[in-house]
């Protein structure tokens, strides 16, 4: 199993992001979450910022949506040429037809659920999409404390994508740091988002290289 590790630029410099995406070249992609102040109770940038950070990044751009409406807004994501557009589930009326426009605009389409939200509703969409996050925070805000009670939702995705034979990440997001990381690959995480445990430390190639080390170390 391919391990991709995903630092979130939440816990980056905004006033020298340039340059923050080129400390993470090493990385898999550079996550970028757009917050709208409404779906969740913070505000981060949008279409404007995710197009400039398109043309200057070095690695692919993971656009995790956190807004509402997400049916309406998230192909526009897709447009701005993002390798990967994530919405959450409980912010789309259509999850099936919005997959399928931010495939249809070149993009892989991505689903996130909270952690209080069920997955088994899910399961069978699954040939719909090609990734799937599952918070392991309440969405919103970096440096929260990793959520070990989400790891079954896990679980039962990898399971499902297992036994239809299907190429979908599996994407965790939140608390992820060396102590964690382990845990949800265990679960069947291959996708990490990592925030301040990348950014946070002095070397931030060392950083994605000790994560992406932990992580291999438990995936099966």
């Amino acid at each position: 199993m391919t391990v991709r590790i995903n630092p979130s630029i939440l816990s980056a410099d905004f006033v020298n992001l340039q340059h923050e995406v080129e400390r993470i070249a090493t990385a898999d992609l550079v996550h970028v979450d757009v917050m709208d102040n409404h779906f969740v109770p913070n505000l981060t940038f949008g279409p404007q910022m995710v197009g400039r950070l398109q043309s200057v990044s070095p690695i692919p751009l993971d656009v995790h949506l956190m807004i509402s409406d997400a049916d309406r807004w998230a192909p526009g994501y897709a447009e701005l040429g993002a390798f990967s557009v994530t919405f959450h589930a409980e912010a789309a009326a259509d999850v099936v037809a919005t997959a399928r426009a931010i495939r249809d605009r070149g993009s892989r389409a991505g689903i996130a659920v909270k952690p209080g939200t069920p997955i088994e509703p899910y399961l069978e969409l699954l040939h719909e999409v090609d990734q799937v996050l599952v918070m392991t925070v309440e969405p919103g805000f970096g440096g929260q404390s990793f959520m070990p009670e989400t790891m079954p939702k896990l679980r039962a995705l990898r399971e499902a994508v297992r036994a239809h034979g299907l190429d979908v990440w599996l994407q965790v997001d939140g608390g992820i740091a060396l102590d964690t990381i382990g845990i949800a690959a265990e679960a069947g995480a291959d996708t990490f988002v990592a925030g301040s445990a990348v950014y946070g430390r002095d070397s931030v190639e060392g950083a994605i290289a000790e994560l992406r080390a932990a992580a291999t170390a438990h995936t099966h």
